[in-house]
């Protein structure tokens, strides 16, 4: 049985129509038919070939990747998925594994040694510091002590001083320590992973704060991939099939949270919100992205 039978067996014996497998892998219709039948030539190309056996083989239920090893012979070899670069989260992975180098725990004791000595070190000077400030500050109490006396008699007398100037000095203070609190609270915004998702298409949740009164999401694709964006009512905003250095924009100012349904992270690189990018919460080719958007006034 070829692959194409095996996976339209699959499909019948779970009662689901095309229309509904369409649906659920977003995958068109007449695409779907050709790998039932056989003509792989029709897709748009040998990466979409595996990609769409992939999804279809998932979504009835097959392991994806022992259907195309028992096919290989039928299914075209695409160079595109060793071709594929590092993504961050992949280059941060291969940096912790080599940080955890055993020759780390090699010099460990020389380590600890030294950070002994330091610390033997401050606490010593820590210590003369203080021995010298208390000798420094009987004399500076004595000297005080005489300075009280003389003056004590122009202090009690001199009972006519301008409160006013006691005032200004205190709101002053005060308008400094609120100045210093809110340059303090000043924040870049960026977005905040909540939670990475799992699986064969992973949902994960990020989340970003801005003060803008509008909000604007952006796409840069670098080739054709499926895009939807729903919000949080499970409209539809957008459903597209990207198209290489043809920019995407959509307002969703008002929208508190949006979905996107991402079919290939490869040719989406760059997705911004207000021009802050978003980088992707997980590896992985095909993604669904809830984006909690929080705008706050200034």
């Amino acid at each position: 049985m070829d692959i194409g039978a095996k996976l339209k067996e699959a499909r019948e014996a779970k009662n689901i129509s095309l229309d509904t497998l369409q649906e659920t892998t977003k995958i068109q219709k007449r695409y779907l038919l050709a790998i039932e039948q056989g003509n792989l030539h029709i897709l748009p190309g040998k990466f979409y070939a595996r990609a769409f056996i992939k999804e279809y083989a998932t979504a009835v239920g097959l392991d994806p990747n022992e259907i195309l090893e028992g096919h290989k012979d039928e299914v075209p070899e695409s160079k595109i998925e060793n071709e594929i670069p590092y993504t961050r989260m992949q280059r941060t992975r291969q940096e912790n594994r080599a940080s955890k180098s055993p020759a780390i725990f090699s010099i460990m004791p020389t380590i600890i040694v030294i950070l002994l000595v330091i610390g033997i070190i401050l606490a010593g000077v820590y210590f003369y510091q203080k021995a010298i400030s208390s000798g420094n500050q009987d004399d500076l109490e004595q000297q005080n002590t005489d300075e009280i006396i003389r003056n004590k008699d122009n202090a009690d007398s001199d009972n006519t001083d301008d409160p006013s100037s006691i005032e200004t000095g205190q709101d002053n203070e005060n308008n400094e320590n609120t100045e210093d609190d809110e340059s303090s609270e000043t924040v870049e915004p960026e977005f905040t992973v909540i939670e990475t998702g799992s699986g064969s298409r992973p949902e994960s949740i990020v989340e970003l704060n801005l003060a803008d009164e509008k909000v604007v999401i952006t796409f840069e694709p670098t080739g054709t991939s499926w895009l939807d964006i729903k919000n949080e009512q499970g409209e539809n905003l957008l459903g597209v099939n990207t198209t290489e250095n043809d920019p995407i924009e959509l307002d969703i100012t008002g929208e508190e949270k949006i979905r996107l349904n991402i079919g290939n992270t490869t040719f989406l690189p760059v997705i911004k919100v207000n021009d802050i990018q978003l980088e992707y919460p997980v590896d992985a080719m095909t993604q669904y992205i809830w984006i909690h958007v929080n705008q706050e006034s200034e």
